[in-house]
């Protein structure tokens, strides 16, 4: 089973000031502003979507195709993935920019001002999936997360072409995406993710009403957070799953990428639907017990019991078959 996940890979940059924003600003001054904080913390994380849903993918014992662009410096980071499970030989990288990094200052009211630099994940427009159907072998599904637009319309249209069943995740990407576009994005998509402000907004841009879009997708996913996923198809009833009770969250970033790679597993092991996304969940609730997005760990008999504690053990004798690896 041959997955590839194709989207951003980054770096976070992550700062915290320990005053205010707002103190620094005068009002009729706004017009010129030239602001220094000095920061009193710094926190690098491994991110970028496609990367993170590799890294999960990884950890549940698939070996996902990352495809992406990155600058010389991705080798550090290159090293971490593929100690984690992650093939990493389709990854462009460029001659000239750095790997796309997000650099963000937080202040005591949680205020922040962030900068995000795209850099070599432009260049992923270059990248033909042919290429890495070549070097991997037959693909399972590919999944087109949030990328270069340009990358991500190419994507979905060469699965098309070639006959490879892909998953459309336009996320955040889905601002910069006219209707067309996003037509083109999703159309004939195995699976389509969305969360539940993006269900809207691509209901707006497409100008296409609910059953228009379960008419081109196989299966539609939409997270809602902490009231769980909601999964609908063309002629069968909505499936509703809960999400896993986590108290005292610690960090939310990541969140649904986790998901992602928890249902995006099961699917491929054949699990039923309802089974892929508890899993999903539970390993969605792993990652909040973290800071950063892929610094969890996932051990079988923890897993397994948030499972059981929140949906009963219908699917645990299945899913225990597929965790085997984990400790």
């Amino acid at each position: 089973m041959r997955v590839a996940v194709t989207g951003s890979i980054a770096t976070d940059h992550l700062m915290t000031f320990p005053g205010w924003f707002s103190e620094q600003l005068i009002a009729d001054r706004l017009d010129k502003v030239s602001l220094s904080f000095l920061a009193d913390n710094l926190e690098v994380r491994r991110g970028g979507v496609a990367a993170n849903i590799a890294f999960g993918l990884g950890v549940l014992g698939l070996r996902p195709v990352l495809v992406g662009a990155v600058g010389a410096d991705f080798e550090p980071y290159r090293i971490w993935l593929k100690d984690h499970g992650v093939d990493t030989d389709s990854v462009r990288v460029s001659e000239s920019l750095h790997t796309a990094r997000f650099v963000c200052t937080t202040d005591r009211a949680q205020n922040q001002i962030a900068t995000f630099y795209a850099g070599a994940m432009s260049e992923a427009r270059e990248i033909d999936l042919r290429d890495v159907v070549a070097r991997a072998g037959r693909l399972e599904l590919v999944l087109v997360s949030p990328d270069d637009p340009e990358a991500m319309l190419r994507h979905s249209r060469t699965c098309r072409e070639l006959g490879v069943p892909f998953a459309a995740d336009p996320s955040q990407q889905l601002a910069r995406l006219d209707g067309g576009q996003v037509r083109d994005l999703v159309d004939g998509a195995r699976f389509l993710f969305t969360n539940e402000y993006e269900t809207a907004l691509l209901r707006e841009k497409t100008g296409w009403s609910e059953a228009d879009v379960l008419r081109r997708v196989g299966t539609w996913v939409t997270t809602h957070g902490e009231a769980g996923v909601r999964i609908r198809g063309e002629d069968r009833a909505p499936l509703a799953v809960p999400a896993v009770p986590v108290p005292g969250v610690v960090d939310p970033t990541g969140v649904g990428d986790a998901f992602r790679a928890g249902f995006l597993a099961g699917t491929l092991w054949g699990v039923p639907e309802k089974c892929a996304a508890q899993l999903g969940c539970a390993v969605a609730a792993t990652v909040l017990d973290y800071v950063g997005t892929q610094e969890y760990r996932l051990h079988r008999d923890t897993l397994l019991d948030r499972i059981r504690t929140t949906y009963g053990v219908g699917c645990t004798a299945t899913l225990m078959t597929h965790l085997r690896h984990l400790t």
